[in-house]
């Protein structure tokens, strides 16, 4: 039972490693997916377009607070 546990932690840390992350685009995705529902006449491309950047600005945010605390930490 403990290898099982075991494995199945280090399966969900390779999807989560980094639980701001994770939450951040969890919490993206649902905003960008209730605008698209809100907002009918938005386009297809211009919901994935805001998911995209919303992702990459997310994703590099996390990177800099990473490298930030990394190099306090030295």
């Amino acid at each position: 039972m403990g290898n099982l546990r075991a494995i199945l932690g280090e399966l969900v840390g390779l999807f989560v490693d980094d639980g701001s992350l994770a939450l951040a685009l969890l919490v993206w995705c649902a905003i960008v997916g209730a605008g698209v529902v809100v907002a009918p006449g938005l386009s297809p491309a211009g919901g994935g377009l805001a998911l995209l950047l919303g992702c990459v600005v997310i994703l590099l945010a996390n990177v800099g607070w990473a490298a930030r605390a990394r190099a306090t930490k030295r």
